[in-house]
């Protein structure tokens, strides 16, 4: 899998999440979606240990979005799109983790890219996006994003789906 732009295994992966000294780790197929248990820490300062922890583990940096298991459970739940707009948009939902909910500015210039062949829509920390199709296809511009709401990380509704009802089911 690709972590931070480089190539590891669930297994290096797993290892560098454990020194920081996290349970029950877990990953997600070769995805970088790892799954974890940890004593009582705000989110900001487990995302600041994780990352410190993994920079000195592998050497590089590598951001890192949290996500409690009820907030997954929520992701699934939204359904920012209206079915009209999936009957148009055939491509499949994705959701962008961002580190932070985007400001009024920024949201709104987020928004204004996604034109006619994708639908955009904020709601906390995720970025929906339907694209018209495959990814490949779509005219979106990502780099602008990024530029916008800083690193995030993009997975298909359907993978958090996959994890909440493994890992997080009620």
């Amino acid at each position: 899998m690709n972590v931070g732009g480089h190539r590891i295994t669930n297994v290096e992966l797993s290892t560098a999440v454990e020194a920081v000294g996290l349970q029950e780790v877990a990953t997600f197929r070769a995805s970088g979606n790892v799954i974890f248990s940890s004593p009582r820490r705000s989110t900001e300062r487990l995302a600041s240990d994780i990352e410190t922890g993994l920079l000195e583990t592998l050497g590089y940096a590598v951001p890192t979005f949290l996500r409690s298991g009820e907030e997954i459970r929520a992701i699934v739940a939204r359904r920012p799109f209206s079915a009209a707009a999936g009957r148009v948009l055939k491509g499949k939902a994705q959701v962008a983790f961002l580190s932070a909910a985007p400001g009024a500015r920024e949201r709104q210039a987020v928004l204004a890219l996604a034109g006619k062949r994708d639908a955009l829509a904020l709601e906390g920390c995720e970025l929906h996006w339907l694209p018209v199709g495959p990814m490949s296809e779509s005219e979106l511009d990502l780099k602008e994003i990024e530029r916008l709401l800083g690193a995030f990380t993009v997975r298909t509704t359907g993978t958090v789906a996959e994890i909440a009802a493994r890992h997080f089911s009620a």
